[in-house]
């Protein structure tokens, strides 16, 4: 058989369908155990991967996509026993045949632990060259992490090798952490090491050819394209797809123009899907064209460029007063409204909202700062959390919020949901705070390119292991961060570990000061706050018979004390106040910058 270079030179190539949706189909179970089946279910894994050949592929991919620690939660010897085995399977489906076969490789989900991807990735990669397979299909990415590494290091190991890299997009050409069309088709035809750049489930047939429309072909890149059958619905608590092979077909059949020289399906589709479309293709006379093409739609304008002086004093250096205040639990906000234009007159720069701090349903942080906003006339910071929202949700809501004027989001990958009713309210925690910090950084890159957000995310200090905190602040930095809110400041230990942190840093850190209001306060934040340490002879300093003005008096005191002893060493301060008390805040601003009190 030829080689797949000088196949696809003169002909389209047809890969095979869906495994996971036709398996669960065929026995029942859930696709998700699809990869299992190269040790439950082998000789079912072998006859699907016959069936595609029968119907006219010429290409099978290896059932291997989700193999991987995380995807399977097993040890990499256990991985490495899949993809071994899946291998074997696909190359006894296809003696005799000329069919090539691919290893399939999908995306290691993003974890909060210190996991080593990159080197699951080479162990991978390791496995299928070890079982002769010199096509690597890298299938439904959402991210360009790792690409560069993954194909140099499958070069370096075999020149010849074919590498495939598939994205999954949205309907308007997206993928889930906001690469969009074309970043990843620029950043992908620099890599010389790639054959082919395609894009893979996400979407159904037509919206695939909408996308497809709006793609300016890459030249020298062969592009592959395999959308799913359609868009699934939920019955009797299974997955399923309209059945549709011929309407597939039709419409796949339409996007073989310019560079598409890779076409077959993804979820949902079958043998008979792929049977129509080798038909159609067969009778059709098609050529790849490596010249590439200019056809792209204008980028929609969004809106006007808004002030932000708290975007031009991180860019200046000018030192930040950041103050937070709790959204309602009932429905009224006007004590809130009352108070932030009360710390805009003291000089506030920016007020921020938490996210239903502590997994407790408060007023939604982007609908109160939208509403502060208006009608306080400050800038706002809303904190936005993982928990809660899966990666569509939280695009929608950062798009909303930018379309009503927000330019600041602090990404926090969110408290537990609380224990009493964790078995009711499930948490979602589809991205991490790196996760969605990244993708707020890639909106930036296409749709508010042209009035970027400021991104920050939360560090804490009062951890032991402060090396380990500040590597994971880093890490938050590349992924797009320009700011960090620090938990609050009390031990003296916290306080020399921020001295000590390089003063030529890009990014900007604001230290968090929260005023105790009462003996019983401080007692609470020691036994029921974790994270934060009060030391003692701040404590000793309220007696439990203080009267309010007196306990808050000290209070304020302690909380200028441990800003002042910081304020050279941060970029501004995050004053949390508290039970929204916006008049002691006031009263501290105005000490610490020589304001009549």
């Amino acid at each position: 058989m030829l080689r797949i270079t000088e196949y696809l030179k003169d002909n389209i190539l047809i890969t095979d369908g869906a495994m996971g949706t036709y398996y669960s189909e065929i026995t029942g179970k859930p696709s998700a155990d699809c990869v299992l089946g190269n040790i439950n279910d082998p000789g079912i894994i072998e006859n699907i991967h016959k069936d595609y050949i029968f119907a006219g592929a010429e290409i099978i991919r290896t059932n291997t996509f989700s193999a991987n620690t995380v995807t399977l939660d097993r040890n990499l010897d256990f991985v490495k026993m899949v993809i071994s085995e899946g291998c074997k399977i696909a190359k006894r489906a296809s003696f005799g045949e000329n069919v090539f076969i691919g290893a399939s490789i999908g995306p290691i989900p993003d974890t909060d632990t210190e996991t080593d991807n990159l080197r699951e990735y080479f162990e991978i990669i390791d496995c299928f060259l070890k079982e002769n397979i010199d096509i690597f299909i890298f299938e439904t990415f959402y991210s360009l992490d790792y690409i560069k590494e993954i194909v140099s290091y499958i070069k370096e190991k075999n020149k010849d090798a074919f590498i495939v890299t598939q994205f999954s997009v949205n309907d308007i050409g997206v993928t889930k952490k906001s690469l969009n069309l074309d970043r990843i088709v620029s950043k992908i035809n620099a890599f010389s090491e790639i054959d082919v750049i395609g894009f893979n489930c996400g979407v159904g047939p037509i919206h695939m050819l909408n996308i497809l429309k709006k793609l300016r072909m890459p030249k020298g890149k062969i592009i592959s394209v395999l959308p799913n059958a359609g868009y699934p619905e939920v019955i009797d608590n299974k997955v399923k797809y309209v059945m549709n092979p011929k309407y597939f077909a039709e419409v796949v059949k339409e996007m073989i123009f310019g560079n598409v020289g890779v076409v077959g399906g993804c979820c949902g589709t079958t043998p008979e899907h792929i049977r129509l479309l080798k038909d159609r293709v067969k009778k059709g006379s098609y050529k790849v064209s490596n010249t590439g093409n200019s056809l792209i739609f204008e980028k929609e304008k969004t809106v006007p460029v808004l002030r932000n002086d708290f975007h031009k004093k991180l860019e200046t250096g000018e030192f930040i007063v950041a103050v937070e205040l709790d959204p309602p639990f009932k429905a009224s906000a006007d004590k809130l409204i009352k108070g932030a234009k009360v710390l805009k007159e003291n000089g506030v720069d920016i007020i921020t909202f938490a996210d239903s701090p502590m997994g407790k349903s408060r007023a939604d942080s982007i609908i109160i700062s939208n509403k502060i906003k208006r009608e306080a006339g400050v800038e706002v910071l809303p904190h936005i959390c993982c928990r809660d929202r899966n990666s569509v949700s939280l695009r929608s809501s950062v798009l909303g919020g930018y379309i009503e004027g927000i330019r600041n989001f602090l990404v926090i990958t969110g408290d537990p949901v609380p224990g009493d009713i964790r078995g009711d309210v499930k948490s979602v925690f589809d991205l991490n705070s790196y996760s969605l910090i990244n993708m707020i950084n890639e909106m930036n890159n296409d749709i508010f390119e042209e009035d970027r957000v400021k991104v920050g995310g939360a560090v804490n200090f009062n951890v032991k292991n402060k090396d380990f905190e500040y590597k994971r602040l880093l890490r938050k930095a590349e992924a797009g961060a320009e700011f960090f809110l620090s938990q609050p400041i009390f031990t003296d230990e916290t306080k020399d570990f921020i001295k000590s942190l390089p003063k030529d840093r890009k990014f900007k850190i604001l230290g968090g000061i929260m005023p105790i209001v009462t003996y019983n306060n401080a007692r609470f934040i020691n036994n029921e706050l974790p994270g934060i340490t009060v030391p003692q002879k701040y404590a000793e300093r309220f007696s439990p018979d203080m009267e309010r003005a007196e306990a808050e008096a000290v209070g304020i005191e302690i909380a200028v004390e441990i800003a002042e002893s910081i304020k050279d060493y941060v970029d501004g301060f995050y004053i949390i106040t508290p039970f929204n008390r916006y008049e002691m805040v006031s009263k501290i601003i105005r000490r610490l910058f020589g304001k009549s009190d």
